[in-house]
């Protein structure tokens, strides 16, 4: 298959399907038919493009006369000056700082992946002699580790320095955080300028690979999830119930962030209000229910007790029998910003103890339940000064004091297992937004993924084996959402964070969230995509405004559903990412998504152990619709064409910017009639022949009209005998196979 990039449209696929016929005296020319069926296999691309740089992606420009795209000066070098005038090597200004010894200009970034960079560069001098300074490179996995030390000798006159990035061990990186400017021990002064990351260039076509053979995982219904809160008074209305509908939502939280570490859910009300929220737990559990949605509630720890969540849980799954199964103890409860009364707030130790009471008496109330608890990824991370109880990594040796190792050695001495950790993630902070490193920020779910596990082993013993890793909230940025949050590149952003963790341990996906509030007062920089000059971590505003991220998650349900199977597709460029599903039907999805700011990229796609039909169908989200809603405020849904050139290999041009589903259905199959035997005849024997892994329905008929399935099987093989019984008595019986999405 290959692909290109220019638009996407949605392509029907046809599987010709076979009839085959028992009976007496009839003429075969008026009944034999050719049954044609549309076929469901899938391709998404996301083609990310921007608008500044005609490069791919852009080179990543850390100082320009001044700090950019999300760079933060976090240099100890006293009296160093970042906006420098006297003689620049480009620009207006360039750096000065000095060292005595060992001080350092020092810029630090969210963590991204730099496998779409290939060299750093930049200006620099001294202000006398010929020195030497360090560079240092440093990474977030998750507290900050060096990987790179490299001194270089400079002169008093401006020379460009251009590194590659594998001379620094920084290369592929999927979270490098830090660069460093050191001096050498000796007093001496330094000037920098234009520092930037060089971009990969941009293949002529991009190759990307599916094997239907090689499985990851299994999908999990619970990726496709949303938050909800008691804030949104327009929640259970009609209009979103069939808002979620449309985007097939599996599952919700409630009841909203940190809000669930002061709400008491048997008033409405949090902590001493004397008002409930619009949204009560009656209202969460109506629109859940006929959604059919699974559901994740957080009890309150901050300033709840267990006999209150057990409460809850009684109150949900005993008397109101409403199966909700996932229950978690609190929200980010290492965190200060949330609420917590405790005589020990947000401290580790504390916090198991609490738990065990919680889930003991949660599981008592509904045994059928899973409970959770909190989770940060770092042996270190979130201390918060407690050292009363120190966790010792019997692995490595070394003491601890971090939240989730003080807490998961608490549960483990106290004889308790939770069922799954919570982990949230959001991978910038506020101020630090930039298109091009959020598009790369994804490879951190196996990252984190690792760490988390490796933490979970080290800490609770072999016992952790059975304990889930949950992500119950997902998001671009951690708080003071900007202009990012509601343009297109969140939803491409959206799109590859589901990818991207559909490769990891990972078991849920809840994004954050429905509603939220328009928020004016954050990043609304220009060198950001998008025209809405506002954040939102909503994916709807009101019942009627919908963001680029609702039709992104809109999109998501045509890719994969829970059952299906996560496949190993792979590129030869960063810049344009693949991931692949096998569907239960037998159909097979492939999401690209394109990085690239400006230009349409080509790929071409090869499929390996299994045919499509040459007919398929598109599905498509980009700038064309995010425009029309600039232009004339219309809501322009996904856009959906044909694509006749489907096969094993064929080229695609994808458009900038964009998110592209293509459908591809397995080849016609043949349904074959094998000789009667005597002894059986009234059995009629069929023989289908198709694809491994393709469900296909038998039916049968009597009048060539109303057909009923007989029968539906899975190929193991390329083709699979069907014994059918020949109704009695009948004049005529006719079968047929067909391949039903």
């Amino acid at each position: 298959m290959i692909f290109s990039v220019t638009s996407l449209s949605t392509i029907k696929a046809v599987a010709t399907g076979a009839i085959l016929i028992h009976g007496r005296g009839l003429n075969m020319k008026r009944v034999i038919q050719r049954i044609q069926r549309r076929a469901v296999y899938w391709l998404l691309i996301v083609c990310v493009m921007g608008m500044t740089s005609a490069q791919s992606q852009g080179n990543l420009q850390v100082y320009g006369d001044k700090l950019v795209n999300g760079w933060q000066d976090w240099g100890w070098a006293p009296g160093r000056n970042l906006a420098y005038p006297t003689n620049p090597a480009v620009g207006a200004n360039c750096i000065q700082f000095s060292t005595v010894t060992y001080e350092a200009v020092s810029f630090h970034h969210t963590p991204f992946d730099t496998s779409a960079y290939t060299n750093l560069t930049f200006w620099i001098k001294s202000g006398g002699g010929t020195p030497s300074v360090h560079i240092l490179m440093n990474v977030e996995n998750p507290g900050e580790t060096q990987v790179a030390n490299y001194p270089l000798n400079i002169s008093t006159s401006w020379q460009k320095v251009t590194l590659p990035l594998s001379s620094l061990a920084s290369a592929n990186r999927p979270n490098f955080s830090r660069i460093s400017f050191q001096g050498s021990g000796s007093p001496s002064t330094f000037y920098l300028d234009d520092i930037q990351f060089t971009a990969n260039p941009v293949p002529a076509l991009t190759h990307i690979s599916v094997n239907a053979t090689q499985t990851v995982r299994t999908v999990d219904a619970r990726w496709f999830g949303i938050n909800t809160a008691i804030w949104d008074s327009a929640f259970d209305t009609a209009g979103t119930i069939s808002l979620l509908g449309e985007m097939g939502m599996q599952t919700m939280r409630f009841p909203g962030g940190s809000a669930s570490d002061e709400y008491h859910w048997a008033t409405g009300k949090s902590s001493t209000n004397t008002w409930s929220w619009a949204t009560s737990f009656a209202n969460f559990a109506h629109v859940a229910t006929n959604l059919g949605a699974q559901a994740c509630i957080t009890v309150n720890y901050g300033t709840g007790t267990p006999v209150e969540a057990a409460a809850w849980v009684r109150h949900a799954n005993v008397t109101n029998h409403y199966a909700f199964k996932y229950w978690e103890v609190g929200n980010e409860n290492y965190g200060t910003w949330e609420t917590d009364s405790n005589t020990f707030p947000h401290d580790p130790y504390t916090y198991a103890v609490r738990a065990k009471d919680y889930m003991q008496q949660m599981r008592a109330a509904d045994p059928t339940i899973k409970v959770g608890v909190v989770v940060t990824p770092g042996e270190n991370s979130y201390a918060n000064g407690y050292t009363a109880h120190p966790a010792i990594n019997p692995r490595t040796g070394t003491t601890n004091y971090g939240w989730t190792a003080v807490m998961l050695s608490t549960l483990k001495s106290l004889s308790v297992t939770p069922d799954f950790v919570i982990y949230h993630r959001y991978p910038q902070n506020p101020g630090e937004e930039n298109d091009a490193t959020l598009l790369q920020s994804s490879g951190g779910w196996a990252v984190d993924g690792a760490e988390l596990r490796q933490e979970m082993t080290d800490y609770f013993g072999a016992g952790s084996a059975g304990i889930e890793i949950l992500c119950t909230e997902n998001n671009s940025v951690s708080s003071g959402t900007g202009k990012q949050t509601t343009s297109l590149v969140g939803a491409l952003f959206m799109a590859d964070s589901l990818g991207r963790l559909m490769k990891t341990e990972l078991n849920s996906l809840y994004w954050w969230d429905l509603r939220n509030g328009q928020d004016f007062a954050n990043n609304n920089d220009a060198s950001l995509y998008g025209w809405r000059n506002y954040g939102d971590y909503g994916i709807v505003n009101g019942q009627t405004d919908r963001y680029p991220t609702f039709y992104a998650g809109k999109l998501m349900q045509y890719f994969a559903r829970g059952g299906d199977t996560v496949l190993n597709a792979t590129s030869d460029y960063q810049g344009l990412a693949a991931y692949a599903v096998r569907r239960a039907s037998g159909a097979l999805t492939l999401l690209v998504i394109n990085k690239d700011p400006l230009n349409s990229m080509t790929g071409q796609v090869n499929v390996a152990s299994f045919i499509p039909g040459s007919a398929s169908t598109i599905r498509s989200y980009g700038m064309p619709q995010d425009n029309a809603a600039q232009t004339n405020g219309a809501q322009v849904d996904i856009t959906q064409t044909g694509f006749a050139s489907a096969g094993t290999n064929f080229n695609y041009t994808v458009p900038p910017y964009s998110l592209t589903l293509l459908t591809l259905a397995p080849t016609a199959l043949k349904l074959v009639a094998l000789p009667p035997t005597p002894s059986a005849p009234t059995q009629f024997v069929t023989q289908i022949q198709g694809q491994p892994g393709v469900r296909y329905a038998i039916q049968s008929t009597m009048n060539l009209t109303s057909w009923i399935s007989v029968s539906t099987n899975t190929l193991a093989g390329s083709t699979l005998n069907v014994t059918n019984a020949a109704t009695p008595g009948a004049k005529a019986q006719f079968w047929r196979a067909v391949w039903l999405p």
